[in-house]
């Protein structure tokens, strides 16, 4: 199982948009793919009112972990996804 740690970079944190384009591109992964705090219980990548829940505020931290082919690079790339600030891109 892969694992990435990553700074949640969006201004306003994981929320609304940040968390739809987010929650998009783990679901374009085909993989099972699982994002939460560090030491706590993670939520489904693909849900967008798990990843929502989770309220994970700019500057904080979050662990991605996928299973599968290709899940080192498909976490590679929702790194580089959240560590942007999606809420300036808009």
């Amino acid at each position: 199982m892969a694992q990435r740690t990553v700074a949640i970079g969006s201004s306003v944190g994981l929320h609304a948009r940040p968390a739809a384009l987010f929650v998009e591109a783990a679901q374009e992964t085909g993989l099972d793919v699982e994002i939460g705090r560090p030491g706590q219980d993670a939520v489904d990548a693909t849900s967008i009112l798990g990843v929502m829940a989770l309220g994970a505020k700019h500057g904080e931290e979050v662990v991605l972990t996928a299973d599968g082919d290709g899940a080192d690079a498909a976490l590679d790339s929702l790194v580089a996804l959240l560590e942007r600030d999606l809420d300036a891109e808009g």
